[in-house]
């Protein structure tokens, strides 16, 4: 591993991670301009689009409500509000089924094409600490816009005891396909900008580093212009980092890894060894949020794969129907055989193009028969390249063995909780073993026996 001088706290290249797939980018819209989508006729904003605790509507059927309105709301600390990303009348509250059969409330909107933003809208008071930096995030509904969804005030509110001394931007974007982080790199320089340098300034941390893949060279060379603004960073504390190309390198826990050589505990958070991880579009609409007050209402989304007729990344309302999105980029060109929220690594299948752009969508992919197809599983040939692929050092077909058994005392001694289903494991076995699967299906084994 790479040895770090005390008098360089900048590493000259990425540290080692272990494992990893070489997965094919596809990344078919990096060139092309995003599209801003007119509003829909209707949304359909469902009240958890968050890791934590989901929200109670704020509003009943009929009432008027405006473009950046609260919507929904929740006591919970691990929770962000939703706001209207239409102006336009409620039509009805109901339940709406998301991935993963899981019925959650929403507030659905009838636009009246407005698009009339709030009157009560402004930008925050001037944020001086980090506990101001804490509430305006969660004023302004901003989740990880990555995929995770981890409401980011709960982020920027470092425990008491936590030493941040790194500032990671991840602008890896790692997943086949998906290009809207590339396109806000390049689309909304100023906005990344400044959000960076508030966030360094706030938290007083003296080491950022923004970390792109090195098949991104357009991204790097803006990057490079943002990360060397000598006015703005005269101790030059901000620095462009460039990853090797290869998939799952924007996950975080390898994120950190790749950048600082520090390994994240099992069960753990980068705040645990040092370190903040924000998107790059998480950033940016911080910086946006603090100049105007307008909270998060709108999303880039990639709208890709085989069955799409004009691929593209759109920027539309949160709550738009993905079957409006996808007519805004012409259509189908082949009947559609999958569909993804998100890449095809991590992404999750979807059934129905009737349900929502979520906050933390940043894909959605359309595959025709000839792409989607599934191969045949044959028998395990214990040639151990799910094992060297495996970012955590873990021992997939072990795992899948042991899944299929309900073994949950195996399953936790061979710690299975610590996967975060990157799929490198399926994707590097040719025996074609559906050995993600089987890892999820040993976690909810494990959760139902209440072993944590």
């Amino acid at each position: 591993m790479q040895e770090q001088h005390a008098g360089d706290l900048f590493p000259k290249r990425p540290f080692r991670t272990h494992g990893g797939a070489p997965v094919p980018h596809h990344k078919n819209t990096s060139g092309g301009q995003s599209k801003t989508m007119p509003p829909p006729q209707r949304v359909i904003l469902p009240m958890q689009q968050h890791i934590g605790a989901p929200c109670k509507p704020v509003v009943k059927k009929g009432d008027h409500v405006y473009l950046g309105q609260v919507v929904g709301d929740s006591e919970g600390y691990v929770s962000a509000p939703i706001h209207a990303s239409v102006s336009g009348t409620v039509a009805e509250i109901r339940n709406v089924m998301l991935t993963g059969d899981r019925p959650v409330e929403a507030v659905v909107i009838d636009s009246d094409g407005l698009m009339e933003p709030d009157p009560s809208i402004k930008p925050p008071e001037p944020i001086k600490d980090k506990k101001s930096l804490a509430e305006a995030a969660r004023a302004s509904g901003l989740v990880g816009l990555g995929g995770a969804g981890f409401p980011a005030h709960v982020k920027l509110n470092v425990p008491e005891g936590k030493n941040i001394d790194t500032l990671i931007i991840n602008v890896a974007e790692c997943e086949p396909y998906v290009t809207s982080d590339h396109r806000e790199a390049l689309e909304n320089g100023k906005n990344v900008l400044d959000g960076i340098y508030k966030v360094k300034e706030i938290l007083d941390v003296h080491r950022v580093l923004i970390a792109v893949e090195d098949n991104k060279p357009d991204v790097i060379a803006e990057l490079h212009r943002i990360a060397d603004n000598g006015e703005m960073d005269p101790k030059d504390e901000v620095r462009v980092l460039a990853l090797k190309s290869r998939y799952p390198q924007g996950a975080e826990k390898v994120l950190v890894q790749a950048c600082t050589g520090r390994k994240v505990p099992a069960g753990g958070l980068p705040a645990d060894v040092g370190c903040l991880v924000m998107n790059i579009a998480s950033v940016s609409f911080l910086a946006s949020f603090m100049r105007t007050g307008m909270p998060l209402t709108k999303k880039r989304v990639t709208i890709d794969g085989s069955a799409i007729k004009e691929p593209q990344n759109v920027i539309v309302p949160i709550g738009t129907p993905i079957k409006d999105v996808i007519e805004f980029c012409g259509g189908y060109k082949s009947e559609p055989r999958k569909m993804l929220m998100g890449g095809p690594m991590m992404g999750i299948a979807i059934v129905s193009n009737e349900l929502p752009i979520l906050k933390q969508n940043n894909a959605i992919l359309a595959f025709d028969e000839n792409e989607a197809k599934m191969y045949e599983t044959t028998d395990c040939i214990r040639c151990g390249r799910c094992v060297a692929a495996c970012p955590m050092n873990l021992m997939p077909t072990k795992l899948e063995k042991a899944a299929q058994k309900k073994d949950t005392e195996a399953l936790m001694e061979l710690d299975v909780m610590t996967c975060m289903e990157c799929g490198c494991c399926a994707f590097s076995c040719p025996a074609g073993r559906r050995l993600v699967q089987s890892i999820r299906l040993g976690k909810a084994y494990v959760r139902k026996a209440g072993k944590k």
